[in-house]
């Protein structure tokens, strides 16, 4: 729906060269500077293309701003976002984006002072690239379009496609360009001269200790659930994913709510079993009157998105929901309907994903006192023979990752972590990469955060890894790519503030996840959706590219052309081949999409190998 870019140079540039160079980085969207709102200078420039978006030039300062920010009051009284922007910026400094709520991503470049400053939202809902040099500083909302800058000379980083294949995306700041960055949640940069400084303008404030009070508590939810959904929704005409879980019936049933009609929503289902959750959108559409509409998806649909997906995303992006978010999008515009509501967001601000009750069990370890721990139960369960009998063995794996210090932990399920890397990746590739960047990225949001409490710390590592590295970009790019907006009322700020204020204990009470959510909306939910397993819109790629011979031969293809990469090794390749054929499809083919998608995506962008 929308995009932009702009830059900054020390040197003066003519106005045929600036003409030149905004066309280049335009055409990598296939758009135009006809297109575009523009302002320039001979110092810098920044465009926009698209809805939501806005530009303003003034006294040698040039903004952009996208999104559905809010502007406080001392912005004064422009209409235009990007001139509100300016006045921020001239009584606030690096400080404004604290006076900014909603989901944005902004860029100023200030000619006098010879600077640029970059800032996007609070949850990462916006994206930001960039890449800062002796000649300035290049930013968009893409990165592949930082890459088409002429000064910026971006070749494809090994380190980057590690990061790919261990977390299936490209997670920030990083990105799959060397010299090019992604800020992070709730982030600024500040280029001046070369240099870089870089900082958090906001952190979400968690709660450590009990709370008493539930009653008003669980009136406080309700009464954000209905301001959120407001502030979200406006006074325009929307549509809502509808899963049948906890969030998008949630987010169903109060905008029916709130707009006083019956929702449009839309839901998927497949026609494989273990895959199929359409009975609970049912659910959902009876239990609130939806207006409701289905669509089952095909393989032939998924050889459909499969080019759309690679030419949309600026990295590699391996989430396979991705098909089923451009799909219900797609039918939402047939209909008419130009903002879709997703329900991401509950999971990981109020507590839902099933790894905070397992790793619950392994903090139950860490309260044993060390000197049994150390010197009576670990000597003991290393002794020769004990994993021959099923109980012991049981014992040994939980002590084993019960040892291992979280976030490191959560990891232990990951297939890389768990594999020798000479077995999977070629000696010339592992040289230039650092295997141990994952757990660097994964420890920053979980020390950062402001607990002391594993829960509330899991949460804060979410919120960047799973909502604003992959969900978010998932539905985001997705709904755009069908001509839709793209809105999440469960990460209004003010919802999402409120979770912090939730105790960790109500958030995972013992083993029941989204306690305090679920006991709040007792009755307003159907019981059979509150106690669902999480599921969502998961596809069965791996069933699919079993049975169905269009799709086994796409693959396939492009699996060949990823081996002659030389970055795995040919024969572990080939056995996860094999093991997708005759062992676990679903399993399986999961990683053959991951190294198919990144294939997909190299070809359809040309980027050279490294």
């Amino acid at each position: 729906m929308h995009d932009f870019c702009g830059w900054f140079t020390p040197a003066p540039k003519p106005e045929p060269v600036i003409g030149d160079t905004l066309g280049k980085l335009l055409a990598v969207r296939g758009d135009a500077p006809a297109r575009a709102s523009v302002r320039t200078h001979p110092h810098g420039t920044v465009a926009a293309v698209g809805v939501n978006t806005s530009v303003a030039e003034q006294d040698g300062l040039l903004a952009v701003i996208v999104g559905r920010p809010r502007l406080t009051a001392d912005s004064g009284g422009q209409e235009n976002p990007a001139h509100r922007l300016l006045q921020l910026w001239r009584t606030h400094g690096k400080d404004l984006p604290k006076h900014i709520q909603g989901a944005f991503a902004l860029a100023i470049v200030d000619t006098r002072e010879q600077a640029t400053f970059l800032a996007i939202d609070r949850i990462g809902i916006q994206t930001l690239a960039f890449a800062v040099g002796q000649d300035g500083c290049v930013f968009s909302n893409r990165a592949d379009v930082v890459a088409a800058h002429p000064d910026v000379t971006a070749a494809l980083d090994p380190q980057g496609i590690f990061n790919y294949l261990y977390f299936t995306v490209v997670p920030a700041p990083g990105t799959v360009f060397q010299g090019i960055d992604k800020l992070l949640p709730g982030e600024y940069a500040y280029a001046k001269g070369g240099t870089l400084e870089r900082g958090f303008y906001w952190h979400l404030r968690y709660r450590d200790e009990p709370h008493h009070d539930f009653k008003q508590q669980s009136a406080r939810l309700q009464q954000l659930l209905r301001e959120s959904m407001a502030r979200t929704t406006g006074s325009d005409e929307v549509a809502a994913f509808l899963s049948g879980g906890i969030d998008s019936s949630t987010v169903a049933g109060v905008l029916t709510e709130v707009q006083g009609k019956p929702a449009r929503t839309y839901s998927m289902g497949f026609a494989a079993e273990g895959f199929d959750e359409m009975e609970y959108a049912r659910l959902a559409a009876r239990h609130f009157g939806l207006d409701s509409r289905e669509y089952y998806l095909t393989p032939d649909d998924v050889l459909t998105a499969i080019p759309l997906i690679a030419r949309e995303y600026d990295e590699p992006f391996a989430n396979e929901s991705a098909v089923s978010a451009y799909f219900c999008a797609k039918l939402a515009k047939d209909d008419g309907y130009g903002v879709m509501l997703g329900g991401d967001g509950g999971d990981e601000i109020f507590g839902g994903n099933e790894r905070y009750a397992k790793q619950t069990v392994f903090e139950h370890y860490q309260t044993i006192p060390a000197f049994l721990r150390h010197g009576l139960i670990e000597p003991a369960v290393g002794l020769p023979g004990l994993d021959r009998l099923l109980p012991t063995r049981k014992l040994q794996s939980y002590v084993r990752q019960a040892r291992i210090p979280l976030p490191e932990r959560m990891e232990t399920y990951n297939y890389i972590y768990r594999q020798p890397l000479a077995e999977m990746f070629a000696p010339e590739f592992l040289a230039r990469i650092d295997p141990g960047i994952p757990a660097s990225l994964l420890k920053d949001p979980y020390d950062r955060a402001d607990s002391q409490h594993f829960i509330n710390r899991m949460l804060h590592l979410d919120i960047k890894f799973t909502l604003a590295d992959n969900d978010l970009r998932k539905v985001t790019r997705m709904v755009e790519a069908a001509g839709v907006e793209a809105r999440y009322p469960l990460l209004d700020d003010a919802m999402v503030e409120f979770s912090g204020e939730v105790p960790p204990d109500w958030k995972v009470k013992g083993h029941y996840l989204r306690w305090f959510f679920k006991t709040a909306l007792k009755g307003y939910l159907p019981d059979a959706i509150i106690n669902k397993e999480k599921h969502g819109f998961g596809l069965p790629f791996g069933l699919w590219l079993r049975d169905h011979a269009p799709l086994r031969e796409r693959v396939g293809d492009r699996l060949s052309d990823f081996t002659r990469r030389g970055w795995l090794q040919p024969d572990y390749i080939a056995r996860i081949q094999s093991q997708h054929r005759t062992e676990h499809a679903s399993y399986f083919g999961k990683m053959l999409w991951v190294m198919f998608t990144l294939e997909e995506w190299l070809e359809t962008h040309d980027i050279q190998q490294p």
